[in-house]
């Protein structure tokens, strides 16, 4: 059994696209660090896709959205951060999955370490003192 190479088990997991605009490798690596961590954080995460899109020009400067989505058991936790510096936006969206995560990750715990009353139909049998 041939031993699995970590690398590529993080461009699996984390898909990252370019739309209106070309991703360069520095974007491609600082993308893979910042969102390799949340995988690093979680191992039920099953991916994470991140989308890098221009969306128009303002003066001689772009503007950016960058839409992340964390694909997990349960529903999908999705982030969305605009901004005229890419870099930054990946920051900010990375930061904001996090934040995501550990709250569902409190509400899991909470769910389960504090459950709801339970309700019979009938009433309880009495117990001899």
């Amino acid at each position: 059994m041939k031993p699995t190479d970590p690398s590529n088990d993080l461009e699996a997991k984390v898909i990252l696209q370019g739309i209106h605009v070309e991703l360069t490798d520095a974007m491609t690596s600082a993308m893979q660090e910042k969102f390799g961590r949340l995988l690093a954080k979680d191992d039920r995460i099953i991916r994470i896709n991140v989308r890098l899109h221009r969306d128009q020009t303002i003066g001689t400067e772009h503007h950016y959205v960058v839409t992340c989505q964390l694909e997990i058991g349960g529903p999908d936790l999705i982030a969305t951060v605009d901004g005229r510096e890419p870099y930054e936006l990946f920051d900010a969206a990375a930061e904001k999955l996090s934040h995501l995560l550990e709250r569902r990750h409190g509400l899991r715990k909470d769910k389960r370490n504090h459950p709801g009353p339970v309700e019979l139909d009938a009433p309880l049998p009495k117990t001899a003192d």
